[in-house]
Formats: structure tokens, sequence, C-alpha cells
């Protein structure tokens, strides 16, 4: 039994790093391609620890936010901050979001996937990631200015990383062929699961009371978004999944934001 136990655990621990690193490979613009070659099968399993990934990288964003905002003020640091987690996910979700508001103008299913497909920004899109930077800009600032920024920017990296896990692992993937986002939805519900319990996690640790209410908000985003995706394009697309880490990444931060007017 030791044996086996022995032989077995170090293949199993390999694994898993690996779904670690493709989390960060795919989450992030950190150069870990070049040490590490991820597939598929290995993003599949990297859905539960997406909320570590985001968790760091809202660390990074409340962290400069936190630091700037005495020598800069709340706006600047806000600015300053948001471009440093811009840079570091290479716009990724941003770019999804804008993707997806653009395919809103269609008549048919078909149709929005075909938009999706195009990598020119519409006006949609435009107005999109317009209203998304400024709304986190916004928050951002006001909660530096109230030393809450930190706390609020883990929580929200947290819970706005589990958001395309858990549609991956409720919903088809929309497309017949295959694409970026289509190996999330050959995970187990049971790592979707291990990233729900673990976002929250982060967010109640960071946040107490505030990051449980935050959880509570992101987990309605997360089940809104599901029953409009199903009814839209019956699925999931890469640029979908991506929306949704941009759309419940606001809504924690609004959240926050709203929690300190009423404490």
């Amino acid at each position: 039994m030791i044996e086996i136990a022995a032989r077995v655990s170090p293949s199993l621990a390999r694994r898993e790093l690996r779904a670690i690193g493709a989390a960060v490979c795919f989450l992030t613009r950190l150069p870990l391609g070049r040490l590490l070659t991820v597939d598929a099968d290995d993003l599949a399993r990297a859905g539960a620890t997406f909320p570590l990934v985001g968790a760091a990288i809202g660390a990074l964003m409340g962290a400069i936010a936190l630091l700037l905002v005495h020598p800069l003020g709340g706006w600047l640091a806000a600015v300053l901050a948001l471009a440093a987690a811009t840079l570091l996910t290479g716009a990724l979700h941003l770019d999804a979001l804008a993707d997806s508001a653009d395919a809103l103008s269609a008549r048919t299913r078909e149709r929005a996937l075909e938009i999706m497909r195009d990598h020119a920004i519409g006006s949609y899109g435009a107005v999109a990631i317009a209203l998304d930077l400024l709304l986190k800009v916004g928050a951002l600032s006001t909660l530096a200015l109230h030393h809450n920024v930190l706390r609020a920017a883990v929580a929200a990296g947290a819970l706005s990383r589990a958001a395309p896990v858990l549609l991956a692992s409720a919903l088809p993937y929309a497309r017949a062929e295959t694409g970026l986002g289509a190996p999330l939805t050959q995970g187990s519900r049971t790592r979707a699961a291990i990233a729900a319990a673990l976002a929250a996690g982060i967010a109640v640790a960071t946040a107490g009371t505030h990051g449980a209410i935050a959880a509570g908000v992101a987990a309605a985003i997360v089940v809104a978004l599901a029953v409009c995706y199903r009814r839209w394009i019956g699925g999931i697309t890469g640029d979908t999944l991506g929306a949704a880490v941009e759309l419940t990444e606001i809504a924690v931060f609004l959240t926050a934001v709203g929690l300190i007017g009423v404490q």
C-alpha cells in the first residue's frame, strides 16, 4: 500500500503543478510558458486554482493603489493600479468583454458567434470597455481613500476568476469547433466546486463579513449569466467567460464601495 502511494504521489503532484502552471499561463502574461509546456488537459484541471491566481492579481492591483494613494491621490493611484493589472493579464478579459458586447447587436445566435470571432471592436465593445475601466477606477479610488482597497481587490480577483470555471462546468461550449475556453468545459464539477469554495474562502478571509456578502453577489452574477448565456447562444465561449470575469469583478468592487457607505 505504501509503495503504491509512493509511486502515484509524485505523478499526481506533477499533474497538479502543471494545472497550476496552466492557470498562470491562461490568466496572465507571465512568461511561464517558456519553462513549462501545458496542454488542454492541464487547462481542464486548472480551474480549481483560478481563484488563487485571481487573488494574486488582485493583491498586486490593491497594493499599488494603496501605496500610491497618498503621494498621488486616489484617482491616479487607481489608474496606475488598474494599468498594472491590465498589463499583467494582457487585457485578455477586456477584449472578451468587448467582443461579447458587440455580439449583443446580432439578431441570431449564429451571427453573435460570428461577431465574437471578429477581432475588430465595434461601438458596443468600445462603450463596454470604457464603462468597465471607469467603474473600476472609480471604485478603486474610493476604496483606496478608505484604506479598503487591498482586501476588496483580493476578494474581487478571487471571486471573479471562479466565475468562468463555474459557468464552464454548468454550460456546454456553444461552438461546434474548439476554442480558447473549450478545455474548461472538460473540467470536473468537483474542481468547479473547489474553485467556488476557495474563492469564497479567500473573500471571507480577507474581507470578513463584507467578503461573504461579495461572494453572495458574485454567485448571483454567475447564476444570472448562466441563464442569459444559455438563452442567448446556448452555452459559453471563451469571450463570454472572459466577460463574466469582468462583470463579476465590477460587481464585487461596487459591492465593496456600497458597503463603505453603510458602515
